[in-house]
């Protein structure tokens, strides 16, 4: 079974349980909070949906559950990449990489990395 895509909304709460690691509705909702305004109620439906989605996993063996991502973040990283190189750029790796350092100038560390798995990449073919 695939793990759908998921979406913005569902995308914030990912990046907070991959920041904090295993956290229960009430921290998500504070994390989300200290970023923009947000119902602790809709966190907790979100999170809802999410775990039947299998984007998460729900432990309920304390009173309040705590929530964990399904899916390491890099693994999500690469649904999405490959996702948009599909959809936006006709599966041309070249054009998803170059449209991605227009649209951001990368800073010496970012461009030293991409050097290095360059390099790696090249070597392991």
């Amino acid at each position: 079974m695939s793990i759908p895509r998921p979406t913005d909304a569902e995308l914030e709460i990912l990046t907070v349980l991959w920041s904090r690691g295993p956290a229960t509705v009430r921290a998500v909702h504070e994390t989300i909070t200290g970023r923009r305004p947000a119902q602790y109620t809709t966190v907790l439906k979100q999170l809802q949906i999410m775990d039947e989605k299998g984007l998460v996993k729900r432990d309920e063996s304390e009173r309040a559950h705590v929530y964990t991502a399904a899916q390491p973040r890099e693994a999500t990283q690469a649904q999405l990449a490959g996702d948009l190189l599909a959809r936006g750029f006709a599966g041309s790796a070249t054009s998803l990489l170059l449209g991605a350092l227009s649209a951001k100038k990368p800073s010496k560390k970012e461009l030293a990395e991409l050097r290095k798995f360059l390099d790696d990449y090249e070597g392991r073919r």
